[in-house]
């Protein structure tokens, strides 16, 4: 990933709502959520959960499928995993302890 991509890709997570819609969309079940159900969940009026939609989906964080007349939005995994390669090899340049910190503790506890 390039890091003007990573920096547009975070850049769109730097926003509460779409970090919020985010965080719902990792938790939801594996067939996505409906629009309906998120604007419901995070009680987000329907115009602006479109709005923040549209944006995490031109950062390529998110994916819709429709499903009849419905769109089910889910989380684009590859990019998302794009976006953390980038940021532990090249922000975090060999040192996992740096970003994840379940190693930290770990590191930490061993010294």
């Amino acid at each position: 990933m390039k890091l003007s991509t990573a920096a547009d890709v975070l850049a769109s997570l730097a926003q509460p709502t779409r970090l919020q819609v985010f965080r719902a969309l990792v938790g939801a079940p594996e067939e996505g959520l409906c629009a309906g159900d998120i604007s419901k969940r995070l009680q987000i009026p329907k115009p602006t959960l479109s709005f923040h939609l549209k944006e995490l989906s031109n950062a390529g964080l998110i994916q819709a499928r429709k499903e009849g007349r419905s769109l089910f939005y889910g989380i684009h995994c590859a990019r998302m995993q794009q976006l953390m390669t980038f940021l532990s090899d090249d922000c975090c340049q060999g040192r996992p302890e740096l970003c994840f910190p379940q190693t930290a503790r770990v590191c930490c506890d061993a010294g």
